[in-house]
Formats: C-alpha cells, structure tokens, sequence
C-alpha cells in the first residue's frame, strides 16, 4: 500500500472510532431536551427489567411536569402482542409527573409480561426524572 493509501485507511479508521464514541455518547444521557420538551429514555435505566423475551424501553415526552407522550423502543417481543401491549401507553398521556409515578394503568389481557415491563419502566423513568430535573 502507498503513502496515500495509509493517509486513506487511518482517516477512515479515525472517523469510524469517532462516531462509535459519539453514538456511545448520545445513548448514555437518560435525560436530554427537545425544545421545552424534557425526554426520559429508559435504555439504560431499565436494563434490568424484562418482558416476555427481553427488555421493553421507552421514551417519555414531559412538558411542563405532564407527561405528553410515552413511546414504545425497539425490542424483542412478539409482534402481535406487544402491539396490544404498547396501547397502555397512552393512558399516562396528560397525567402530571407525581401522579403517573403511582397510578395503576390497567394492563392487557394476553399481553401480560410486557405490559408489566412497560409499566415498570415507565415507572423507573420518571422516578428518575423527579430526581434529576
């Protein structure tokens, strides 16, 4: 290989470490903003908590301390019955931060498991949140 072409490849390999430490970077902050809008990602607070076939993050949306929307993330559940699962979610839509943590959201049936670790992590995230606004 030539001079330039060992320019090239330590270039290359320059930019791809960069952006594995940025992308390590961004997934590390549970917390971050989106305009007035505070966003709780439950990636890593809730690494522990399982559904059926394995952890069931989430983002929560909350804005001016009412939650605006909780979104499912990427996972491994069953497709058919996650999606049943996932219609929890809306029921902490426009609930103030302090009475979201207690509440009791009804769950769905055949969809136990994740709808217990969505709760949970729902849960998690905003206790967290509480603590580190």
């Amino acid at each position: 290989m030539n001079k330039k072409g060992i320019k090239i490849a330590a270039a290359s390999a320059l930019v791809a470490i960069a952006a594995v430490f940025m992308s390590a970077a961004k997934g590390d902050d549970a917390i971050t903003k989106e305009g007035t809008t505070t966003v709780v990602n439950t990636q890593k607070l809730g690494a522990k908590v399982r559904g059926f076939k394995g952890q069931t993050p989430v983002k929560i949306y909350i804005k001016k301390n009412k939650i605006v929307k909780v979104e499912a993330l990427g996972n491994r559940e069953t497709p058919k019955y996650f999606a049943k699962a996932k219609t929890i979610l809306s029921q902490y839509e426009g609930m103030p931060v302090k009475k979201a943590v207690k509440a009791e959201v009804d769950g769905v049936t055949g969809a136990t498991f994740s709808c217990k670790a969505l709760k949970e992590n729902v849960k998690l995230g905003l206790e967290y949140y509480q603590k580190n606004k």
